[in-house]
């Protein structure tokens, strides 16, 4: 158990510096000593999103399953492939993950030199003109639902394990191309709580939604994986029985 908790940790931690750090560092203004070269965007840091957790999935999916996201891990809880328990301690290691990720980016920024082009240390907001608080909800709501489903889906026993880690990474680049422009995109309570507790101010007064949205897409992701699923035995589909079949007489 403590090297997947410190799987998650370390995950969630490079998340955060990474993924945020990359909106943070460049995601608007000039780059270089001349201040000439180009920022990295939304594209860029939708892209650095998708490719860190493509990173991680299969450097600590074999330890972890790689979650770094309590939503993810409440996804997972409800859909029986983890005790109560273990998701609660995996959820505490994803926060302080976070904390600390957020922590070192406010050390770069505070005291390195480093100017924030985001303006509010990467945080989440729903009140910054582009979208209002229902669609705020809404949006992270269906954004996390869109992914959880796609982990649930693409790490089924009958799908493709050595794809998933790319589906998953391209799932998450996906959601943060759509949400970046409008909230920032949260989809993942730990990596809102980071940042909002050493920006405070508005950050820490929206948090909220950015905790309870994603939490609500979880449960929503779920409910339609249920739906959806091919179980791994299913006499509809004979090619899957039959290869279920084999494979609990190969036990």
């Amino acid at each position: 158990m403590s090297r997947k908790l410190a799987a998650e940790f370390v995950g969630t931690f490079l998340l955060v510096f990474l993924a945020v750090g990359a909106a943070v560092f460049g995601i608007a203004g000039g780059v270089g000593l001349d201040g000439a070269g180009p920022a990295s965007g939304t594209v860029g840091v939708a892209l650095a999103f998708g490719l860190v957790v493509l990173m991680l999935a299969y450097a600590f999916g074999p330890v972890s399953g790689t979650h770094v996201n309590p939503a993810v891990t409440l996804g997972v809880f409800l859909a029986k492939r983890i005790p109560g328990r273990e998701a609660g301690l995996y959820m505490v290691a994803q926060v302080a993950g976070a904390i600390a990720g957020a922590a070192l980016l406010k050390l770069f920024v505070s005291s390195f030199g480093v100017t924030d082009q985001t303006g509010a240390l990467g945080t989440n907001a729903y009140d910054n003109g582009a979208i209002d608080m229902a669609g705020a909800f809404v949006l992270e709501t269906v954004l996390t639902a869109a992914f959880v489903l796609v982990i649930l889906l693409v790490t089924e026993r009958v799908a493709t394990p050595a794809a998933a880690g790319l589906a998953i990474g391209l799932a998450l680049t996906t959601v943060h191309l759509v949400g970046i422009p409008l909230t920032g995109t949260s989809v993942n309570p730990a990596r809102s709580l980071g940042p909002a507790l050493f920006e405070g101010g508005t950050a820490m007064s929206q948090l909220w939604l950015f905790i309870l949205a994603p939490l609500v897409g979880a449960v929503l992701g779920a409910l339609v994986w249920k739906i959806t699923r091919v179980d791994s035995v299913d006499e509809d589909v004979p090619e899957l029985a039959d290869a279920s079949r084999a494979d609990e007489l190969g036990k």
